[in-house]
């Protein structure tokens, strides 16, 4: 496999981890350029984040820690959640946010996110424990669950309450949702792709977003099909199968950038 098709095939994953963190895709995919901008001025570095995944992120941590992203990148298609998401991230340390998202939603091991962010292992411990500590903390909302898969459904409206949430309804198609939403706006929406009658989840909530802004998490088998770079894409997106803990780190996200479930 050739260096840029090493690569490639971590791309996706690390769009998603840039869009978490920023809270948007245009904020995200520019410092995602950036490594690469980064990788291609540097051989060294683009062997380096070729043969390793940890690399790659430590790469893209310190073009993000250092700010390399020109300002008109992020500001071109910058609208009003996005600013409101840069005010947002003055307020809590960057670091809390990236340890939370590199041991969950990465799925990064205690070591390796030492590495990526340039601590040691006590430090991230540290550094998570404070980012689950501040989820205890947050603002409720209203979340509407969209999903076909009955069990699935349950285990997320059973972690949606767990962190003190109410579950307005759950849609395990197209119309449901769409019905449920237009009846009890919801301040969250957590989405399958695939819907049981086999409609698709994004619709639906393209649907649902003309009735205002939300944030949206998007829960898939297959992330790559929808991270790449080249049309407008979800933000907020968790890998099938799931761990607990990856769901809360992305509703901690969304609710962070959209406080009130507002755009």
């Amino acid at each position: 496999m050739s260096l840029s098709d090493q690569i490639s095939a971590q791309l996706p994953y690390l769009r998603r981890y840039a869009r978490a963190l920023t809270g948007s895709q245009q904020s995200g995919d520019a410092y995602v350029r950036a490594t690469l901008e980064a990788a291609l001025a540097d051989r060294a570095l683009r062997a380096e984040i070729a043969g390793s995944r940890t690399a790659l992120y430590g790469a893209f941590t310190r073009i993000w820690s250092s700010g390399q992203v020109p300002q008109t990148q992020a500001e071109d298609a910058a609208s009003l959640p996005e600013q409101a998401a840069r005010t947002r991230l003055a307020t809590i340390a960057p670091a809390h946010r990236q340890a939370l998202l590199l041991t969950t939603v990465e799925e990064f091991s205690r070591a390796d996110t030492a590495a990526i962010l340039g601590l040691d292992e006590a430090e991230v411990d540290q550094l998570v424990a404070q980012a689950f500590a501040e989820i205890e903390n947050e603002t409720s909302t209203d979340v509407l669950i969209i999903e076909d898969e009955p069990l699935i459904s349950m285990q997320l409206e059973g972690l949606v309450s767990e962190l003190g949430h109410t579950v307005t309804g759950t849609a395990a198609t197209h119309t449901q949702a769409v019905e449920l939403f237009a009846r009890h706006p919801a301040g969250l929406v957590l989405a399958d792709i695939q819907l049981a009658d086999g409609s698709s989840g994004i619709d639906a909530v393209e649907d649902l977003l003309k009735f205002g802004s939300v944030p949206v998490i998007f829960i898939t088998a297959y992330p790559e099909r929808l991270l790449t770079g080249e049309r407008p894409e979800p933000t907020y997106l968790v890998t099938k199968p799931f761990r607990e803990a990856t769901v809360r780190a992305a509703i901690s996200q969304a609710l962070f950038f959209h406080p009130h479930g507002q755009g």
